[in-house]
């Protein structure tokens, strides 16, 4: 196996997602409307701290100054093991998009009242990224009808199971 290449060696293996932060909150309080992947800038006891599946979304949100966009409040903690090289917990993070992703998420953000909010941090082939989403605030009512809508939902599928088991 000295002979073969990175490639080859891992061809083998299926490479997945590590999820290690969700923002459950998200989607509750915003309706997604287009989702992207970005990567980050991140510093080495950042990417440490995260292999060991410390991270937090809940504050997190993303803004665009001077044509980047930016994460900000994503909470990471310092790594344990660090030393004087340690980082800020909730410094703000690059995030790495295409030109024209970037573009059209200004475009869109220019449009209407959106916001862009993080959804998951994961592993990907090594590499830390973000499930960024364009969405738009729910309101109270909205919130409320999803979960009429959900409920509603889990009794038909509870009714049918009860008539699968010939049981209703």
């Amino acid at each position: 196996m000295a002979g073969q290449s990175k490639q080859a060696k891992t061809a083998g293996k299926k490479i997945g997602r590590k999820i290690i932060a969700t923002n459950r909150k998200a989607r509750h309080n915003y309706s997604i409307i287009e989702v992207f992947e970005a990567g980050m800038a991140l510093q080495g006891t950042e990417v440490k701290s995260l292999r060991e599946g410390h991270a937090s979304l809940v504050d997190a949100f993303a803004t665009i100054d001077d044509g980047e966009i930016w994460l900000r409040n994503l909470h990471i903690p310092e790594y344990q093991h660090g030393s004087w090289t340690n980082h800020e917990p909730r410094r703000n993070r690059k995030l790495l998009l295409h030109r024209r992703q970037i573009d059209t998420l200004i475009g869109k953000l220019r449009e209407g009242n959106f916001a862009l909010v993080p959804l998951s941090l994961y592993f990907t082939d090594g590499k830390v990224k973000v499930e960024l989403a364009l969405a738009r605030g729910k309101h109270a009512h909205d919130k409320r009808q999803d979960m009429a809508r959900r409920d509603a939902q889990r009794e038909v599928v509870r009714e049918l199971g009860r008539r699968a088991k010939g049981m209703g």
